[in-house]
């Protein structure tokens, strides 16, 4: 099963091919410049140095959040437009399991993270245990202390990938807990692991069609949070 996966939910921008389990290529980017400007052009250039095609795609999978709400937006329109012309099937994958794919290898506890802003993060823990990951809590908008007292009552050190994994790694080590920073290659979101994300997802029967993907943001926006206060 060939894979096209698209990652734009938080600062860094990445495109992976992907056949089954293994990964035929990546391009990744991080240097701060518009997802609507990078991510088609980086998936265009990507199959044409594979010599593959779109067509020869079976599934086109994306980071439909958590995470910034311009990103997801991003990501999850162009995965749209990549589907619907073929009537391909989509992955949308949730951003925080993708993240725990990228250190499933290592066994343990995984804290994936992302910076929701206002001392909080979009936050999932899950377990690797023989390259298989289960997911202990949903995904979730959390402030940083809350997240501490759940690690406390996990009892178990935590493994932290993603962009909010230093603010988790503060928060933890401030209260004793024990915790272990991915190095920086590994930290941030990448297209292979929603690749990986979307192979469970197609193996249990989850994917869906182009016109019924759709964003997750766990939360809402600061225009409509902003909104509903004054409605007050």
């Amino acid at each position: 099963m060939k894979i096209l996966a698209l990652e734009s939910s938080a600062v860094t921008a990445s495109v992976a091919v992907t056949e089954d389990e293994t990964l035929l290529a990546q391009s990744f980017q991080n240097s701060g410049l518009t997802h609507s400007a990078t991510l088609m052009p980086m998936a265009a250039d990507l199959l044409k140095n594979t010599g593959l095609t779109l067509d020869e795609m079976d599934v086109i999978a994306v980071a439909a959040g958590p995470g910034s709400f311009t990103g997801v937006r991003i990501g999850v329109a162009a995965a749209k437009g990549l589907a619907w012309p073929g009537d391909k099937p989509c992955a949308p994958c949730s951003t925080l399991k993708s993240m725990a794919w990228q250190c499933a290898h290592l066994g343990g506890e995984i804290c994936a993270a992302m910076d929701a802003r206002r001392n909080q993060v979009y936050c999932a823990r899950f377990l690797a245990e023989n390259g298989t990951l289960k997911r202990l809590t949903p995904d979730r908008a959390m402030g940083l202390d809350e997240l501490a007292e759940e690690v406390r009552a996990s009892g178990r050190p935590q493994t932290l990938v993603g962009d909010g994994a230093r603010l988790a790694q503060r928060a933890l080590e401030g209260q004793g807990l024990p915790c272990v920073l991915l190095p920086p290659h590994l930290l941030y979101q990448t297209a292979w692991g929603v690749a990986r994300c979307a192979l469970d997802l197609a193996r249990e029967g989850r994917l869906v069609s182009a016109a019924a993907m759709a964003p997750s943001y766990h939360r809402l926006s600061q225009a409509e949070r902003e909104r509903l206060e004054k409605l007050k």
